[in-house]
């Protein structure tokens, strides 16, 4: 025993020899500020018509008026005020441009009479797709969870709360648990055959949606102390850990029936290895906010991330692709932006949970193939793709793209490598 673990220290302190962790914190602290900050604010402030503007192309530039989707809106509005939270930039500010996208949140994007928030609106906020999913609903309690312990003001935490409240009495699966996804604008479910605003019609329940759930509760739970939100988020802790694991290959899948049996036919039987890595992270996270230990997961992260590695990694430049069929190779081979910026914090956290170098050595490779391929160096934020032969492409912001998954990293990064750096240090 005394062996290994001598064996496993000297494994780590090789790796880390010849580029400490507190070495990555200037690289990552001047991304979050000049390459991401510094592209969304004041960029992204809508003055004529409130909220944010998504609209942007390859070079940042604008592409006139376009929607608004609940997604990116709350996700802008969480990033602002986590940044300020965290203490970069200009924290009034900061706070002053979460405030803008709250009030068109809540003034636009809120149903008055029902509750719940618009999937999407026009430029000036008037509702095109006002049905209700979970999964944009999220992102407005994650959202104004982190405004409410940024900002400190009680008003948006009791919205937070009005937000939960309504999710108890109208979603919440008593039966089988989890969350209905899937709603009129009235909080009336959506008709059976009826697509849904995600993937699968409105009966599914999705993988990446109760990812999002939880990560928006531990949030939530965190802001308001409810004993309730606890609750939920031990409930979502099970589902995100055991419910969504096909098991043998400990691989996730993303569509459910409503009692959690797998829909393995069509895009049900495909491994998203972004979700799979965002997944472990986020479950520590969690774990840490319900005050629960994270050492009886730690055999279901080390096989999860074994898969991943298995069938996603890209040993020639670092970095992992997109998603593949289960227990074959990836067959998307392109890098996104979001999934190298999962795939950094999760990197971190496993090898501050284990000190395995595996780990470490991940992190390493993909921070490289970021800096060298993901990041616009000249124009600004990071790029939306880069093909199997390093062409980039895709518009810098869209309904589905802003600053909330990369601004996260480098947040998140920052605090592990200052966290990795003090305990090597002892």
């Amino acid at each position: 025993m005394k062996r290994r673990l001598f064996a496993t220290f000297l494994a780590c302190a090789l790796a880390l020899a010849a580029a400490p962790p507190e070495s990555y914190i200037a690289g990552f602290e001047q991304t979050l500020n000049e390459n991401i900050l510094g592209f969304w604010y004041p960029r992204a402030i809508d003055r004529a018509n409130g909220g944010y503007k998504m609209n942007f192309g390859p070079a940042g530039e604008e592409l006139g008026a376009g929607p608004k989707t609940l997604v990116t809106q709350a996700r802008t509005v969480w990033f602002f005020a986590r940044a300020a939270r965290a203490g970069y930039g200009d924290r009034k500010q900061l706070l002053a441009a979460a405030d803008h996208g709250y009030r068109f949140l809540t003034q636009k994007m809120w149903n008055p009479r029902h509750g719940g928030f618009a999937w999407e609106t026009d430029a000036a906020g008037a509702p095109t797709r006002p049905k209700i999913h979970m999964y944009g609903q999220s992102f407005a309690l994650y959202a104004l969870s982190e405004y409410a312990l940024a900002s400190g003001r009680k008003d948006v935490l009791a919205f937070a709360i009005k937000v939960f409240d309504q999710w108890e009495k109208t979603a919440h699966d008593k039966i089988h648990g989890g969350y209905l996804e899937f709603f009129n604008e009235d909080w009336s479910p959506a008709s059976p055959n009826e697509r849904s605003y995600m993937s699968g019609d409105s009966t599914v329940k999705l993988m990446n949606t109760h990812l999002h759930l939880m990560e928006a509760l531990t949030t939530f739970y965190r802001a308001s102390r409810l004993p309730l939100a606890r609750e939920r988020l031990l409930e979502l802790m099970a589902i995100e850990s055991n419910a969504v694991v096909r098991k043998g290959v400990t691989v996730c899948t993303d569509q459910y029936q409503r009692d959690w049996t797998p829909i393995l036919s069509g895009a049900g039987g495909r491994a998203s290895y972004g979700h799979d890595l965002e997944n472990i992270w986020l479950l520590v996270d969690a774990a840490d906010a319900a005050g629960v230990p994270v050492g009886p997961y730690l055999d279901l992260f080390r096989e999860n991330f074994g898969y991943s590695m298995k069938y996603g990694w890209d040993d020639v430049h670092g970095g992992f692709w997109y998603s593949g069929w289960i227990s074959q190779p990836a067959d998307n081979r392109t890098k996104s932006w979001w999934v190298q910026s999962e795939v950094l914090v999760s990197a971190l956290t496993m090898y501050r949970l284990t000190g395995d170098p595996l780990y470490w050595d991940v992190f390493e490779k993909t921070w490289t193939f970021v800096r060298q391929h993901q990041i616009d160096h000249e124009n600004g934020e990071w790029w939306e793709i880069v093909d199997e032969n390093l062409r980039t492409r895709g518009n810098k912001g869209y309904g589905w793209k802003a600053g909330y998954h990369n601004g996260r990293a480098m947040i998140e990064g920052i605090s592990l490598l200052r966290q990795i750096s003090k305990e090597v240090k002892r």
